[in-house]
């Protein structure tokens, strides 16, 4: 009869520790994902954010605090960059995420609420660089464009005739 107890006991024991192993920090790794990159933008002469396939990330300056006033008919021109829920969305400056209205989790950078415009065609267009509404849109900037080099004299041939 004793031997009952302590089965149980080591039995109970064995399920704590697992418990245990299952719940701590390997489990509590969120999911991350690539989202963003950073390009030197010659139009603008700075280093912007842009999605992963290189398409031009801005966010709205009247969107700060929580507030979303890009949403309904706005948000198909302007596309919210977003998340699956619980997924931490990764680049080379630190992101963050806010939840939409609709329930959508959307990137953010230094607060700010990133989507692209409809209006650019290619990567490397900013179209929608200074466009006022009821803020103005400007690029995600994350920094001065690396300075480009200076063109090499080339030398004058001997002869010029």
């Amino acid at each position: 009869m004793r031997r009952i107890p302590l089965l149980i006991l080591l039995c109970t024991s064995i399920q704590i520790i697992l418990v245990a192993a299952l719940t701590g920090p390997a489990a509590a790794a969120q999911a991350t994902k690539p989202v963003a990159r950073q390009a030197d933008n010659a139009t603008l002469g700075k280093a912007i954010l842009t999605n992963t396939r290189g398409r031009t990330l801005y966010s709205l300056s009247a969107e700060t605090k929580g507030r979303f006033i890009c949403t309904g008919a706005c948000a198909s021109t302007w596309r919210p960059l977003t998340v699956p829920t619980g997924v931490k969305p990764t680049g080379p400056v630190k992101l963050g995420t806010i939840e939409r209205s609709d329930g959508k989790t959307q990137v953010t950078f230094k607060g700010r609420p990133l989507y692209s415009f409809s209006g650019d065609s290619k990567a490397g267009d900013v179209n929608g660089e200074g466009i006022k509404d009821v803020g103005t849109w400007h690029a995600a900037v994350t920094g001065k464009a690396a300075p480009q080099p200076e063109p090499q004299p080339q030398p004058e041939p001997p002869y010029p005739y």
